[in-house]
């Protein structure tokens, strides 16, 4: 372990931070707000501390090891999130603890909030909420390989400590490639939901937010009501469109853009992922037209943005807590599954999910055909056992940890309804939940206790568990190890 270089990838990421918050500086300054020195102070934090690292540390020239990379990656997450709740508390908002579970809530995409009333803030505080949303989505460590200069060799490493799903697909040979076209997707989707936004009728400052909210899968809306603010059947539509978009795989969108649209409908996550989706809203629908007779595309509206959104961003446009218990339970169930590998949206991904279902149903079959040789495959692609054990594992991991945040929350006096709601919206980075933490409320009433286990959790949730639980391993510190 090379504390060393540890040290300059942390201290460029500090820098780079810094760089960023220059931008609602100067909303703040534009707007004449009050919490401008907020941000000089935040800004003047990241480059002292960005400069700190970088005079301990040094670039080398040989290759970065595994351990490296997965300390620069959930170091590199605990870092800017104690950065990034500066704002918050120096402008005088929000006390150090609740900004630093703002700060999480944000940088993960959850989309979880301790603030009670968001339309009382200014304006350029609204964005630098948003952008860290933007910031986390794709993924802070990809982002700084995307945009700053070559930051030495096996950056693979950053990439896979911080990517999501079972498997690591390059679309192009060289990372640094790959990293920059993902990065103008993710830019180009954001400018183009902007523009959109626009069209339907937000202001610019609105579609700006709701923008970059939307394609980063994260859900921070600037108004108390989130998307039902808007009450504009269009304004759903297009974030119901954009919120399933960015729940897809961006590496297959970019396959898509090469080869075609036949690349799209044969893959079998994406088919699975729009399956659910489709089977959620029709699910749904007829069950609210059921319990509160109400027309069929009044039904669809609600359902099929509430489907996509739970699955992916937390954006509320109804008050679902009302919703028949059935409802709910599938909404619980969209939690979990979250959306595809390589997307911007969290939860177990479908890709593990077809795994384990492919392989449990292969498992019914050796039963009654005990000498064939069974094969998994999807796309056309042998799974190999290893692969499938780490879905396993990590699906096993992923529900004993819901099981654990929601066990410890009703020990602090939490309803068991709630608590696994609430256990299950932070694993999966949804943010709003049911019942006290449900569509028209925030996490603010919760005790520090319970806020203390959900930051853990929706860190867990973002870095896919093992990102961070190595860490805490004495072993890992150690450099005699070279793994």
């Amino acid at each position: 372990m090379d504390l060393h270089v540890i040290s300059q990838f942390l201290g460029r990421i500090a820098l780079a931070q810094g760089g960023v918050i220059c931008l609602p500086l100067l909303m703040a300054l534009l707007f004449g707000e009050e919490c401008w020195p907020a941000f000089t102070e935040t800004i003047a934090a990241c480059a002292l501390t960005g400069s700190a690292f970088l005079r301990w540390g040094r670039v080398r020239t040989k290759k970065l090891t595994m351990r490296e990379g997965i300390a620069i990656t959930g170091l590199g997450w605990l870092l800017a999130t104690f950065l990034g709740m500066l704002p918050y508390c120096l402008s005088g908002y929000l006390n150090y603890f609740d900004g630093t579970f703002e700060s999480i809530s944000g940088f993960t995409g959850t989309g979880a909030t301790v603030i009670p009333d968001l339309e009382i803030l200014p304006q350029s505080l609204l964005f630098w909420r948003s952008l860290t949303h933007w910031l986390g989505g794709l993924g802070i460590v990809v982002i700084f390989l995307a945009i700053l200069p070559e930051a030495g060799q096996s950056t693979v490493y950053l990439y896979n400590a911080e990517s999501t799903g079972p498997t690591r697909e390059r679309v192009l040979p060289r990372l640094r490639d790959m990293v920059r076209v993902l990065f103008r997707m993710y830019l180009a989707f954001t400018v183009i939901a902007f523009v959109i936004f626009l069209l339907c009728g937000m202001d610019i400052l609105g579609a700006l937010n709701h923008a970059i909210s939307t394609v980063s899968a994260g859900g921070f809306s600037t108004y108390n009501s989130s998307a039902a603010h808007f009450e504009s059947p269009a304004v759903e539509g297009w974030m119901t469109f954009f919120m399933v978009l960015t729940g897809g795989n961006y590496g297959l969108y970019y396959q898509t853009w090469q080869k075609g649209w036949h690349i799209l409908w044969h893959n079998t996550e994406f088919k699975a992922y729009l399956a659910i989706l489709a089977a959620a809203t029709v699910l749904i629908g007829l069950n609210l037209m059921d319990g509160f007779d109400v027309t069929a595309p009044t039904a669809l509206r609600y359902s099929s943005f509430q489907a996509a959104s739970i699955a992916t961003t937390g954006f509320v446009s109804a008050d679902y807590d009302r919703w028949p218990p059935f409802s709910k339970g599938i909404l619980m169930l969209l939690m979990i599954s979250g959306g595809c590998a390589g997307s911007t949206a969290a939860g177990l991904k479908i890709s593990r999910i077809v795994i384990i279902t492919r392989y449990l149903w292969q498992a019914a079959k050796v039963k009654l055909h005990p000498h064939q040789v069974w094969g998994l495959s999807i796309n056309g692609r042998h799974i190999s056992d290893d692969t499938v054990i780490r879905a396993a594992q990590y699906c096993f991991l992923y529900l004993m940890f819901i099981a654990l945040w929601a066990l410890l929350l009703t020990f602090d006096g939490i309803n068991t309804f709630d608590a696994i709601g609430i256990s299950v919206s932070t694993m999966g980075c949804i943010g709003p939940a049911f019942g006290i933490t449900g569509a028209t409320c925030t996490y603010a009433d919760l005790s520090v206790f319970a806020k203390s286990i959900l930051c853990l959790s929706m860190l867990l949730g973002r870095l896919e568990i093992f990102t961070i639980l190595v860490m805490f391993r004495k072993s890992f510190w150690k450099s005699k190890n070279s793994w």
